[in-house]
């Protein structure tokens, strides 16, 4: 649904709502024998692999670059040339992404 839509349609469903359904307690005492819900244990090690994995296969792809070379050097050594700011660019746009992505996915739990 569209945004500007949601307002309208939820104050149709106010207007046409009488209240629950009586059910006589049903639904109550229905919930009182229902087991608690179990907490899902979420393991780390999957993200932790797959970003050593990512690391590891980035680092073998671009080991023999000259640019990524440069850049290391230059920026290791204190000068900011054009291959150590396309680096330190590279870093910061891979990490912003990782971190909108971590929020975006932290929002559904």
């Amino acid at each position: 649904m569209n945004l500007p839509n949601d307002d309208r349609i939820e104050a149709l469903v106010r207007q046409q709502f009488d209240g629950p359904v009586p059910d006589a307690g049903f639904s109550e005492r229905l919930m009182q024998r229902l087991p608690p819900r179990r907490q899902r244990r979420r393991r780390a090690w999957p993200l932790w692999a797959g970003a050593l994995t990512g690391v590891i296969a980035c680092w073998l792809s671009l080991q023999s670059s000259p640019v990524l070379q440069a850049g290391w050097r230059d920026w290791l050594g204190g000068e900011m040339s054009a291959a150590a700011i396309t680096l330190l660019a590279a870093l910061a746009g891979v990490s912003f992404l990782a971190t909108w992505w971590a929020t975006t996915e932290s929002v559904d739990y």
